[in-house]
């Protein structure tokens, strides 16, 4: 039995679908069509109108794949529309449900300025107001045929997502071409009725509803629906008293934001992004100076560049309209990016070079933090972006968790420091909102703050593959602005709402430590090799600044400003939170590996030149190690720290290792450690000989591989679901088994295949440490299954301790509470130590950031702390052959550790020992005195002044006392922010040394203004 709602409903469904949006629009005239389909790769904008085109007809099919079509239309304006507002109407093939992640094309004028985008949803163009009669109307367009990779049954294998294996059968028709009348009247009255209908299901029953109920009911009667543009005001003066009703004071306050989350590579490469910020922005340009009350923001400094490279014209209304502060830069990071996975230099360099291409090109920057899908969040954020300057931070991934839901919408968010940042998640759980009635119900119901906030932020546009938002939103948003019975939506700055938020909320909730997603666990894992490309070149980005810091410094060699600038944002770049995590498609991460092997290369080559520099022509041996802990103090370009006890035994006890054999064990032993494997490879005891401790357990061997079958519900290579561990399979049986002894080094080689896959290891153990280091090669050839490492341990951890960015971060390893229980993959920067009051044993590594840590306890053995690293993962979407190939690997398993000792472990395994050749050894340029104080980034000021910028921390969550000293004259220091400004008074360097206290985990970053 249907109730009054439903049947007004359906009819006022069945006459906005049947009768008032058909006649949004009256006459019509086609376009003559030319097309020409590029052969390659796209062209530059001005050869478009020299192509050589061909008759085309609507209906037809076009665009095979990743292919590019230029469409030349004409048409004359009829006599008979004098007077009457002309628009013209663009379906290239479009579906309509998925806005973003199929064909799209920009529109030019004949002198190819841009003048909007057409796509899914956003059909129109405009062409005149107020028609004279007789124009001549031409249009080209750069029409992209970019594949729906995520379809109606996403998350299916294709072989669609790389331009190299995907198929050349056209897979749009040119559905229109045309122009249009618009009816003015017509689509008023249609934004008119679609408000109310999203609306009435969310009022209560009450006058409201009754109200609301009965003007629709009387809207549909008063249209003629044979003369649907003859009545159409008519039934909107019917409507108009239920939309000028005005709501209370006290409804929540939607704070909205034009927005369109682009992700600057996901299912679509690199090179499609661009033109994606080009469409969006020349779209969204075209807004602001139509609706005078419309405000837009985006973010990534990146995407801005890319309009400023490839779009002038839409570079010059998207400048003039930041001048205006309707368009807001964003965030103040080069792109949207992980921020779990990229080094801590990593992370301020992504705030460094945000917010300077902001300053430099709009004369101002961004005053929070904009992030909204990134796949989890470091705990060393909070310090990060304060001490970058900004006040606040919103995202709203965490509403995407499989189990608990997020406690708070508007709370300070505690790091591993102490700082704090206010934080604001959306309540409505989108960055793509519509403004539709489920949203704004979604908004009100859930906002956790109502006792002391008035209200939330909507990001209100087409996302993810771009378009942003639609007029029909921004009607929505007029209708909506004081609203009975709906929450009052108004565009407004996120400054503006962040700073009447903390004016309402003086003291909000804390969440303290990591902001984990329960859900995307895997990303950590897939796309090996990217995550690889990513790691060597951060390492070697420091240490290419700090040997050509000493170069500048010592001889007067010219600073590379500008390559490093360039290698540094393609490296941040590619730390995008779809490309670093391996979640893109085949196309992106193959380039991606090249582009590493490039950006490698090209900082191998900047290090060589600074060496030659440094040392001089000779043919004496040097050496040395980039890294803050080597023992000799000597770091890249003369850098360096002064030693640290690190928990490794002093040079004296340094005898060599030994290999022992017997008929069912092998054993690698030296004076301070002892590791014994079965015949199968497999770990039996790791004993410190110093305190005689056996950390493996009787039963349990380690250096075990174990596969799992790795089907989740959903999105493949990023997920990977708590089911999985019901199916494993133990990689035991050894292929090969071999040993050696060389230069004091004792090291097993060995070799096991299982499936297709082959898998080789070189266990070492050096002189005169507690270290087993592991070499490995695998040939991966598995699908749908995840690899992993795993090292039984008797421990009795209470938790594991893994590094973050400038520290390290503890998770308690019980699962008492159901936050707890959904951690059961997480992640790591380069090391994570377990350990007891009796000693620790850490697992350093090169390249992985993915582990597990489960307990158990037997009657026999007591507590057992199992600690896996995740290796290789293997799924089919949106890559089907990820991660296919050949891999290396290198770890770390480290006896008697400590965390000082861990990230030590960590760096020697990432900050390789360099050789070289000169006349000459490098004298170091900075010492660091102080335990635990590590020296992270010496470089140039960005301002190329002259000044130089020392970065410290301290890594082992104590309190410490520093000395920072160079060994060239300087003028003055000074402590400056993340930014590089902000200076705090001169700090005082009685004998060349500047003194710092650190609280635990602490970044200082020193400006020294040289004699």
């Amino acid at each position: 039995m249907h109730d009054e709602t439903s049947l007004t409903m359906g009819r006022a469904r069945r006459v906005f679908f049947e009768r008032i949006l058909p006649e949004c629009y009256g006459a019509r005239v086609n376009f003559s069509i030319e097309a020409y389909e590029l052969p390659g790769e796209p062209v530059p904008v001005s050869e478009g109108p020299g192509l050589d085109y061909q008759p085309f007809t609507a209906g037809t099919q076009w665009g095979p794949p990743w292919a590019t079509t230029w469409f030349h239309v004409r048409a004359t304006i009829p006599q008979d529309w004098a007077g009457q507002p002309v628009e013209a109407l663009m379906d290239l093939g479009f579906e309509g449900n998925r806005p973003g992640f199929q064909c799209e094309a920009l529109v030019m004028r004949p002198d190819l300025t841009p003048v909007k985008a057409v796509n899914p949803r956003n059909h129109w163009v405009p062409v005149t107001e107020s028609a004279q009669g007789g124009e001549e109307i031409e249009f080209y367009l750069e029409a992209a045929s970019n594949p729906v990779i995520l379809g109606d049954q996403p998350f299916i294998p294709t072989q669609q997502g790389d331009r190299e294996t995907a198929d050349s059968n056209p897979i749009y028709t040119v559905h229109a071409l045309e122009l249009r009348v618009i009816r003015r009247e017509v689509w008023e009255l249609a934004q008119d009725v679609d408000l109310l209908m999203h609306q009435l299901p969310h009022l209560p029953q009450g006058q409201r509803k009754g109200l609301v109920l009965q003007a629709l009911d009387d809207a549909m009667t008063a249209l003629d629906l044979r003369d649907i543009p003859g009545t159409a005001a008519a039934a909107r003066a019917v409507l108009h008293p239920v939309l000028d009703a005005r709501g209370p004071d006290s409804a929540h306050r939607i704070s909205a934001i034009g927005h369109s989350h682009i992700d600057s590579a996901w299912l679509w490469p690199l090179r499609e992004t661009k033109r994606k910020a080009g469409r969006t922005v020349s779209s969204m340009t075209d807004l602001l100076e139509r609706y005078p009350e419309f405000r837009y923001g985006m973010s990534s400094a990146q995407q801005y560049a890319w309009v400023k490279e490839n779009y002038p014209a839409v570079w010059e209304r998207l400048k003039a309209a930041v001048a205006e502060g309707r368009f807001e830069p964003l965030g103040g990071m080069w792109v949207e990016s992980d921020t779990v996975m990229p080094s801590g230099e990593s992370m301020v360099r992504q705030f460094l070079q945000g917010q300077l291409f902001f300053e430099k090109e709009f004369g101002k920057r961004s005053r929070g933090v904009w992030l909204p899908d990134s796949f989890g969040y470091s705990p060393a954020l909070p310090q990060l972006i304060r001490r970058a300057g900004f006040e606040w931070f919103f995202t709203q991934k965490i509403s995407w968790n499989q189990v608990n839901t997020f406690p708070h919408h508007s709370f300070d968010w505690e790091g591993i420091d102490g700082s704090r940042v206010f934080t604001h998640f959306p309540p409505m759980d989108t960055y793509n909102a519509e403004l539709s009635g489920d949203e704004l119900d979604k908004a009100d119901r859930q906002f956790r703050e109502h006792r002391k906030a008035s209200g939330s932020i909507a990001p209100v546009g087409w996302g993810d593959g771009g378009g942003g938002t639609t007029r029909e939103m921004i009607a929505r948003a007029a209708r909506l602005s004081n609203l009975d019975g709906s929450p009052h939506v108004q565009w407004e700055s996120p400054d503006v709402f962040f700073d009447r938020a903390k004016a309402e909320m003086p003291h909000p909730p804390v969440w303290v430590g990591e902001l984990y997603l329960e859900l995307h666990r895997a990303v950590t894992t897939s796309q090996h090799k990217t995550k690889q490309g990513n790691r060597r070149s951060e390492h070697l980005l420091v240490e290419a600044e700090w040997w050509a810091t000493a170069a500048w410094l010592r001889t007067g060699a010219e600073y590379p400003y500008d390559e490093l600038q360039e290698l540094w944002r393609i490296v941040l770049t590619h730390q995008f939170h779809d490309i670093l995590p391996g979640t893109s498609i085949a196309w992106v991460h193959r380039e991606a590996i090249g582009t590493y092997a490039d950006v490698i290369s090209r900082l191998e080559r900047l290090i060589e030149a600074s060496l030659a520099v440094l040392a001089g022509e000779g043919s004496l041996a040097l050496s040395a190690n980039p890294s803050s802990f080597e023992e000799r103090g000597a770091l890249p370009g003369g850098i360096a720290v002064a030693p640290q006890r690190t928990g490794e035994t002093a040079p004296d006890d340094a005898a060599d290792a030994t290999v022992r054999e017997s008929a069912d064990a092998v054993v690698l032993s030296n004076a301070q450690a002892e590791f014994t494997f079965d015949r199968q490879g497999l770990l039996l005891h790791a004993v410190d000989l110093s305190t005689g401790r056996d950390y493996s357990v009787p039963g349990r061997p380690g250096n075990l591989f174990q596969l799992h079958e790795d089907f989740p519900n959903q999105w493949d290579a990023w997920d990977v679901d708590r089911f999985y561990r019901d199916s494993v399979q133990d990689l035991a049986e050894v292929a090969e088994l071999r040993h050696e002894v060389s230069d004091g080094v004792a090291t097993l080689f060995l070799t096991r295949t299982f499936g297709d896959s082959t898998l080789s290891q070189r266990l070492s153990l050096a002189p005169g440490e507690r270290t087993l280091r592991v070499a490995q090669e695998t040939e991966w050839k598995q699908t749908e299954q995840f690899l992993k490492l795993a090292f039984p341990l008797s421990v009795w951890a209470q938790d594991a301790v893994a590094e973050t960015q400038f520290g390290f971060h503890r998770r308690v390893t019980h699962t008492n509470t159901s936050w707890e229980n959904a951690k059961f993959e997480t992640s790591t920067q380069r090391w994570v130590l377990i350990g007891d009051r009796d000693g620790g044993v850490a697992l350093a590594n090169e390249s992985s950031h993915g582990f597990d840590v489960t307990r158990d306890v037997t009657d026999e053995t007591g507590m057992i702390t199992t600690l896996r690293l995740s290796v290789l993962r293997a799924p089919r979407y949106p890559d089907p052959d990820t991660d296919h190939g050949v891999h290396t690997h290198e770890y770390a398993l480290q006896l008697g550790s400590t965390e000082l000792a861990a990230t030590r472990l960590g760096h020697s395994l990432n900050a390789r020992q360099r050789s070289f050749t000169g006349a000459r050894a490098v004298q170091p340029l900075v010492t660091v005195e102080g335990e635990g104080v590590l020296l992270d980034a010496v470089k140039p000021s960005e301002d190329r002044s002259g000044d130089l910028i020392v970065r410290v921390h301290e890594a082992g969550g104590h309190h410490a006392a520093a000395q920072v000293r160079l060994d060239v004259p300087f003028a003055s220091a000074v402590e400056v922010s993340l930014l590089e400004d902000a200076a705090g008074p001169e700090l005082p360097a009685p004998d060349g040394a500047v003194r710092l206290g650190l609280t635990p985990f602490s970044v200082r970053t020193l400006r020294f203004r040289l004699a």
